[in-house]
């Protein structure tokens, strides 16, 4: 089975002056790609969340929308992403995702975390150990987020040690309904899945989400 995927890619008012999204959107795309996925990536944000009906996974690699003060979005938009979750989409949320699609009110609780402004931090980016549950440790350059409010309950399969030595969720999976959400606070920038083991550890959630292992 041909897995399609969509990864939103942060634009327009999904950007900010941190994150090249461009960029690590195209290597999630090489990486998903190379398990067989049928991949677009798509930066008009908005518009590609009304039009799910064919996905089965969905991609998220955008930032925070109300960063800039702009709120609201189509109601057809929140209708097609929760027709979507109900029907058993796959969904992978990527590092600042956890702080993405505020306009949709069932994302937080999907995901399972949230970032919120002013609570949640991350240290300065450098040489991050991740311990994997079912795998061996790596290392990668990245940022490491702290302090994310949980929404939910969450199986998480890999750890990172955060902030005065407390250790934090790195990815985790959750069931809502008949949908898998897989999310991996990794993935700042390029770097990050310079690191073989994070992007192995991309392939398995997105696997895990598409339902295909």
């Amino acid at each position: 089975m041909t897995v399609r995927t969509v990864i939103l890619s942060g634009a327009g008012r999904y950007a900010d002056p941190w994150h090249p999204f461009a960029e690590t959107s195209a290597r999630l795309a090489a990486i998903l790609q190379g398990i067989g996925h049928d991949v677009t990536v798509r930066e008009d944000v908005d518009a590609a969340m009304a039009s799910l009906a064919d996905a089965d996974l969905l991609v998220v690699n955008a930032g925070d929308p109300w960063r800039g003060g702009e709120r609201g979005v189509d109601a057809a938009a929140v209708a097609a992403f929760d027709a979507a979750l109900d029907r058993g989409i796959g969904v992978l949320a990527m590092h600042c995702a956890v702080a993405s699609l505020r306009d949709y009110p069932r994302w937080a609780g999907a995901t399972g975390a949230v970032w919120l402004p002013t609570l949640s931090f991350h240290p300065p980016f450098g040489r991050v150990v991740v311990d994997a549950r079912d795998g061996v440790p790596f290392t990668v350059e990245d940022e490491r987020y702290c302090a994310l409010q949980a929404t939910g309950d969450r199986d998480v399969i890999a750890w990172h040690g955060g902030d005065a030595g407390h250790r934090e969720p790195t990815a985790w999976r959750r069931t809502v309904g008949p949908s898998r959400v897989a999310v991996d606070v990794l993935g700042h920038d390029a770097r990050s899945y310079d690191a073989p083991g994070h992007a192995a550890l991309v392939a398995d959630l997105a696997a895990w989400a598409a339902a295909t292992r």
